[in-house]
């Protein structure tokens, strides 16, 4: 049998490749060997034990998703605390900022609606809530960096460095969600118990946190 990786052979890419998220939800099926599998514990020589094994066994992997599906909105949930802190710093920065210049409006209102309780409700949702977010940051950023001598102000440095450092907090509770979508996409396919019970509760994989184009552009970009 050939090396699945084949140095000799290797295909040559000089233009190199980037790695990016497929955003694929991929349902999880089983075949009509799985199908057998969960029916034959009912024939064995001492058919009601068997059965009974198995059905605790199915129950237990169906408590375990249901868990694990909790502790998936337990981390997006922390997200969207960290989030919603972010805008609350961003808006009274950019307050800060346009009593010393005049800062476009349009920021101002596009903080007012998020701060208003436009939050989001589901992961496809929360990655455009962040990437809104991301962009009045820019806003906010630009500002600041057109005018030098706002770096002076306290209240205003104050407020950036709190800035950065709920980002930070984002960036790590992004990573912590990512691990547990990480462990259900692998159990989900955890055949025989997880992957039969998955397949009948019409289960699919999770899409992990994306980053925005916006972002993958920017940290392509030569800072020093």
């Amino acid at each position: 049998m050939a090396n699945e990786l084949d140095e000799l052979n290797a295909v040559d890419m000089p233009e190199g490749r980037d790695a990016k998220v497929i955003a694929k939800q991929i349902p999880v099926k089983v075949g009509g060997g799985s199908k057998f599998f969960d029916i034959i514990w009912w024939f064995l020589p001492v058919p009601i034990i068997g059965g009974i094994i198995w059905t605790i066994k199915k129950v237990k992997a169906k408590n375990y998703f249901q868990q694990l599906q909790q502790k998936l909105q337990h981390d997006a949930s922390q997200i969207d605390n960290y989030l919603e802190q972010r805008v609350q710093v961003l808006q009274n920065t950019a307050a800060l900022l346009d009593k010393a210049v005049n800062l476009d409006k349009e920021t101002f209102t596009k903080l007012a609606a998020y701060r208003a309780g436009n939050k989001a409700s589901d992961d496809e949702k929360r990655m455009e809530f962040a990437a809104e977010v991301e962009k009045l940051n820019k806003s906010v950023n630009i500002a600041f960096e057109n005018y030098p001598e706002l770096k002076s102000h306290q209240a205003i440095a104050d407020a950036m460095q709190k800035n950065m450092y709920l980002q930070r907090e984002i960036t790590a509770a992004r990573e912590v969600y990512n691990d547990t979508v990480n462990v259900w996409n692998r159990d989900v396919f955890s055949w025989p118990t997880k992957q039969i019970v998955a397949a009948k509760e019409g289960y699919t994989t999770r899409i992990p946190y994306i980053a925005d184009d916006d972002t993958r552009e920017a940290a392509r970009k030569v800072f020093f």
